[in-house]
C-alpha cells in the first residue's frame, strides 16, 4: 500500500506542475500543442508497448466496434480537455482550470446518478448542493459562467466514466486513444508545415523543440503512476490524494502567474471546498461504517 501511495502521490504532483510546462511553451499556439501532444504521446507509447510485446489487444478490437466506438467518444472528450486546459494555462487561467478539478469528484457523483443509475445518499445531496451554489456565487461575481471550470470537470468527468466501462487497460486505452486521434494530429501539423507555420520547424529556441517532444512522457508517465498506484490502494485514499493536482495548481496561479484571487471569488471556491470536504467525509465514513 505504500508504494501505491508513492505512485499516486508522484502522479499527482506531476500533474499539479503541468501549468509550468505549457506556460514554458507559451509561445506555441494550443492547437499546435495539441496536436504535438498526441504524436510524441503515440511515439512514447508505442515505444513501451513494443518493449513489453504488448500488441495483441489491437488485433482484438477488429471484432468489437463497441469498444472501438466507446474509445472514440473518450478520445473526443479527452481532446476537448487537453484543449481547454492548455488555452487556459495559457491565457492567464489557472485558478478556473484548477476549480474544474475540484468539482470533477461531484461532477462524477452527479453522472453516476445520471448514467449509471446510483442510488446517492443525502449527505453526497448536499454536497453537490452546496458545489452548485459555489458555482451560482462565482457565476453572479464574474457575471458569467465558470465555463473553463465546468467544461474540465464535465469532459474529465465524462472520460472518467467512459474508462471505467473500458475494456482495456491504461497504457492500452491511451495509446488506442492517440491511435485514433493521431490521422487528425498528423494533418494538422502537415498542414501547418506547408504554410510556414510549424513551431517545431520555426521556433529559434532549441528548448521549445525539446519541450514539445517531452509531451509524450509528460503525458503517459503520470498517468502509468497513476494506474500503478490505483490498483494498490483503496478508492477512498486515492480520492484523497486526488486534490493534491488542483491545490498545486491553485496555488501557482494565485503566486507564480500572479492571477486576481479576490474575497469573492475566494467565497465561491470556499464553498466549493467544504462541498468537497462535506463529500470525502461522508465516504470515510460510509467506509468505515461498512468495514465494521
Amino acid at each position: 500500500m505504500n508504494t501505491g501511495i508513492v505512485y499516486a502521490t508522484l502522479a499527482f504532483l506531476c500533474w499539479g506542475l503541468f501549468p509550468l510546462y505549457f506556460h514554458a511553451i507559451g509561445e506555441v499556439p494550443p492547437l499546435e500543442i495539441l496536436a504535438h501532444r498526441m504524436l510524441w504521446s503515440l511515439l512514447f507509447l508505442s515505444i513501451i508497448l513494443s518493449v513489453r510485446g504488448q500488441w495483441k489487444w489491437l488485433l482484438r478490437l477488429r471484432h468489437e466496434p463497441r469498444v472501438v466506438a466507446s474509445f472514440v467518444a473518450s478520445a473526443v472528450l479527452l481532446t476537448a480537455n487537453w484543449f481547454v486546459y492548455i488555452w487556459a494555462v495559457n491565457h492567464g487561467h489557472v485558478i478556473d482550470a484548477s476549480l474544474g478539478y475540484f468539482i470533477n469528484p461531484l461532477v462524477n457523483v452527479l453522472l453516476g446518478l445520471l448514467v449509471l443509475k446510483e442510488k446517492l445518499r443525502r449527505p453526497q445531496w448536499l454536497a453537490i448542493g452546496l458545489a452548485a451554489c459555489g458555482v451560482a456565487w462565482l457565476t453572479w461575481q464574474a457575471g458569467q459562467l465558470p465555463w473553463i471550470a465546468l467544461t474540465l470537470g464535465l469532459t474529465f468527468g465524462g472520460y472518467g466514466l467512459l474508462r471505467k466501462m473500458a475494456a482495456l487497460a491504461a497504457l492500452e486505452g491511451l495509446s488506442f486513444e492517440t491511435m485514433i486521434l493521431f490521422p487528425a494530429a498528423l494533418a494538422y501539423v502537415v498542414w501547418l508545415s506547408l504554410h510556414g507555420q510549424n513551431t517545431f520547424l520555426n521556433s529559434e529556441h532549441d528548448a521549445t523543440r525539446w519541450l514539445l517532444a517531452a509531451a509524450g512522457p509528460i503525458t503517459a508517465i503520470p498517468l502509468l503512476l497513476f494506474a500503478a498506484g490505483a490498483r494498490r490502494i483503496p478508492m477512498s485514499v486515492l480520492g484523497m490524494l486526488q486534490y493534491i493536482s488542483p491545490t498545486m495548481q491553485m496555488l501557482l496561479g494565485v503566486w507564480f502567474f500572479h492571477e486576481t484571487f479576490t474575497p469573492e471569488r475566494l467565497a465561491g471556491f470556499a464553498v466549493i471546498w467544504g462541498a468537497l470536504g462535506l463529500y470525502v467525509a461522508e465516504g470515510l465514513w460510509a467506509t468505515r461504517r461498512r468495514a465494521g
